[in-house]
């Protein structure tokens, strides 16, 4: 059968918990194998260390090898990590996104996350606010307004409804607040709605379009940056939350929340997001 990987994360968190859960939960899709990688006896729970990190490291590189390797191995769900943790143990990257992507020579991707009211695609990922701005090139734009397209296409089986957010308050208010809107992602919305008619529009007032989105006016909204888009997510969809990368050659998916290694190893971890996730990787596989 196909067979989908699922990575403890740093063990010291609520990884193998809410992975246990998941497993244990009858709520997963028939007609699959999981295979878990990583060691929950490698840490104590609630105390992160070299030991826990280089599990965690280990983990993620054993999954890109199976993936690669072994054409059964159809996705992968990867359960949190601490990323200072990650990178004291020799990551050099900003996040999982960008690990996998950069294992499996991926050059256009970008972070969606959907919940069961709102999918949100990323156009920046994890860079400091003040460098949004000048990352924000038509390019980027359309890569991610492709990416998150095709992820809704498959999603919801049909041609999607996707609103592109400004970046400043009111959208610019025609330059007032700023001119983003009329320089770069106006434009970038009139080259993909030449690529792809009807299915992109915006730029939108970003403090109102996500109320509009979860009222089901749109399938998928396009956000500039990192914390515009996963706010107004992680507010209405926490427990339902999925992060899926989009461009990989096969899905990954993680559940949308961290390590909370204040509550790891008390059996009060909620398995929503990972039972999520998971359904989410064998519908994308």
């Amino acid at each position: 059968m196909p067979r989908v990987l699922i990575t403890l994360g740093d063990p010291a968190g609520v990884g193998p918990e809410v992975v246990a859960k998941a497993l244990d939960s009858g709520l997963l899709p028939a007609g699959f194998d999981f295979q878990v990688l990583g060691d929950s006896r490698a840490a104590v729970p609630g105390k992160p260390d070299a030991r826990s990190a280089q599990q965690a490291l280990d983990a993620l590189e054993s999954s890109v090898a199976i993936l690669r390797s072994d054409p059964d191995a159809v996705a992968v769900v990867t359960a949190p990590v601490s990323k200072a943790s990650l990178q004291g143990a020799g990551f050099a990257f900003p996040g999982q996104t960008e690990f996998f992507a950069h294992r499996f020579g991926c050059e256009d991707f970008t972070m969606c996350l959907s919940g069961a009211t709102l999918s949100v695609g990323l156009v920046t990922i994890h860079i400091p606010l003040a460098s949004v701005s000048s990352s924000l090139t038509k390019g980027a734009i359309m890569r991610s307004g492709r990416l998150l397209a095709d992820f809704a296409r498959r999603r919801f089986r049909r041609e999607p409804r996707i609103a592109v957010v400004g970046l400043n308050p009111h959208a610019g208010e025609n330059g007032l607040f700023g001119n983003e809107e009329s320089l770069v992602i106006a434009p970038s919305i009139a080259a993909l709605s030449a690529e792809q008619p009807g299915v992109f529009s915006g730029p939108h007032v970003p403090d109102a379009i996500f109320r509009r989105a979860a009222d089901g006016e749109f399938d998928a909204v396009l956000a500039m940056y990192h914390d515009q888009g996963l706010i107004p997510l992680k507010l209405l969809d926490f427990d339902t939350g999925v992060n899926v990368t989009l461009g990989l050659p096969k899905p990954r998916t993680s559940p949308d929340h961290g390590t909370a290694f204040d509550i790891a190893g008390k059996g009060i971890a909620r398995a929503d997001s990972m039972i999520h996730a998971i359904r989410l990787a064998c519908e994308l596989a």
